[in-house]
């Protein structure tokens, strides 16, 4: 018998969970506690390491306060991948960045237009330089 691995939905779904968990500023300790596991096993599910089975799934949308569409990525574009073009990371994966959706968050607070650029015109270089 061979062990499964997970596959790009398992990743995506795991990636949303992250993404949503922090959105609400819940921890993984917490978001465990309530699921009745480790945190670790939370990471692994974050991660795409672990399935996340269909009755588990549910709670953690019940605890996140979603649809579990919104897991599952049903109600976004479909072909959402983990790489996009050429092989980059895909936005969702970028967004599992440490540090990235503060970024985002704060990026998107800005109403100058000019200085959005600008700011994006930096970060831009900077990652050029690597």
């Amino acid at each position: 018998m061979s062990v499964k691995s997970p596959d790009d939905i398992d990743i995506q779904v795991g990636h949303r969970i992250r993404i949503l968990r922090q959105e609400q500023k819940i921890s993984q300790t917490h978001l465990a506690e309530q699921l009745g596991v480790t945190f670790q096993q939370v990471q692994k599910y974050e991660k795409g390491a672990n399935r996340v089975g269909a009755g588990r799934l549910t709670k953690i949308a019940n605890i996140l306060g979603v649809p579990i569409s919104r897991l599952l990525g049903s109600d976004e574009n479909h072909g959402l991948a983990t790489s996009g073009p050429k092989g980059g990371k895909s936005p969702l994966a970028l967004l599992t960045t440490p540090g990235a959706l503060r970024l985002l968050r704060a990026y998107g607070k800005l109403a100058d237009g000019r200085m959005r650029r600008a700011i994006l015109g930096v970060v831009e270089k900077v990652a050029e330089s690597g």
